[in-house]
């Protein structure tokens, strides 16, 4: 379970010394706009990332006057410290150097609720399979050596491809094709635990959060070509050979499941006939329904929300709040602090930020 016992914001585009002790259920920073409250949430989502949801440039996130950003926290008991410049990153776990970023994922299992970040629901195929990845990596850790294989492999096959070099291309074709079988396998698997979290949800009397929503469905796209079986070998590496000439005309491999997608269905709807408050319901439902899938695996992440008041009416952020409050999990919420926020007073800490500063 992830908990963040103390934070300490050092430098962060406009938090400077910033120092928190945090509720373990749920904190509120309120604000009016422009003071800060988005760049806070950032700054939990970089500390367990190493990268923003926002931007790519690192520059962009080390305040004006410095020449560094640094985050650090004391989370479950672990002491945790991110350093980074725009040549240089230093992450350090209890005083020893991190490996890679995903030991930071696993110990700060993070899940975002931010118009910044964008809607899974509509959203772009690059967002939906980073949906799908972020929970298959929290179940399955192990996964991630394969998801590096994979790139790796792809990106040796996109320089053969525009070398024009079709020697040594089916040994990695057919090293793409086993793991992308490993991949398709585990998001799938993924997906159906999900629908299964559903089904189950709505058969739950004490839980109303999906009620009226309606009859909710995902089709997976694999990212091959239809009548390409994602899960047998030779049915994938079949393909692969049959189009290479293809493959070598376009000078990269335009199918995989790094062109994987989800097609979301809201009673038989498709996605692109919802209007954009279905999207962002729809989106709402589908992140919640992650949080109770990994609470249900043992592996509470914290929940970023940010500016609740903006994208959502007053009953969806009631209906929203009491249901994350039941799972028991960590939660900060930012506000511009004009809505009533329902939900127990013994559960939550109130903060203020005005100019990057921020009190209790």
């Amino acid at each position: 379970m992830a908990i963040i016992e103390k934070l300490h914001v050092h430098r962060f585009r406009n938090l400077s010394n910033q120092y928190l002790e945090p509720s373990k259920n749920i904190n509120l920073l309120l604000g009016e706009n422009a003071q800060g409250k988005t760049n806070f949430i950032e700054a939990l989502y970089y500390l367990g990332h190493n990268r923003s949801f926002k931007t790519k440039r690192t520059k962009d996130v080390i305040p004006f006057d410095s020449d560094l950003l640094q985050v650090g926290a004391i989370i479950d008991n672990v002491r945790v410290l991110l350093k980074k410049t725009n040549s240089k990153s230093e992450i350090t776990i209890d005083q020893q150097k991190a490996q890679n970023n995903s030991q930071l994922s696993q110990l700060l299992p993070t899940q975002i609720i931010s118009p910044d970040r964008g809607f899974v629901v509509g959203g772009a195929p690059k967002l939906k399979r980073s949906y799908l990845d972020w929970g298959v990596f929290h179940i399955k850790p192990d996964l991630l050596i394969t998801y590096k294989s994979y790139n790796k492999t792809l990106k040796n096959i996109n320089l053969l491809l525009v070398k024009n070099n079709t020697k040594e291309l089916e040994y990695w074709l057919s090293k793409l094709a086993h793991l992308s079988l490993d991949i398709s396998k585990a998001r799938l698997e993924y997906m159906e635990a999900l629908n299964n979290i559903i089904d189950k949800t709505n058969k739950n009397d004490n839980i109303d959060f999906f009620r009226q929503i309606g009859d909710l469905s995902m089709n997976f796209q694999s990212g091959w070509a239809r009548g390409v079986d994602p899960l047998n070998y030779d049915s994938v590496f079949e393909y692969l050979t049959t189009n290479t000439q293809s493959f070598v005309r376009l000078k990269h491999l335009g199918c995989g499941p790094h062109k994987a997608n989800i097609e979301y269905l809201l009673n038989n709807k498709t996605e692109g006939h919802l209007s954009r408050g279905e999207q962002k319901n729809l989106s709402l439902v589908y992140w919640m329904v992650q949080v109770l899938l990994l609470v249900e695996k043992n592996i509470k992440p914290i929940v970023l929300i940010d500016d609740i008041s903006s994208e959502l009416d007053q009953h969806k952020i009631n209906q929203t709040l009491q249901f994350l409050s039941a799972l028991d999990v960590q939660i900060f919420i930012t506000d511009i602090g004009n809505t009533d926020l329902s939900f127990s007073q013994e559960k939550v800490k109130t903060f203020r930020i005005q100019n990057g500063i921020i009190s209790q």
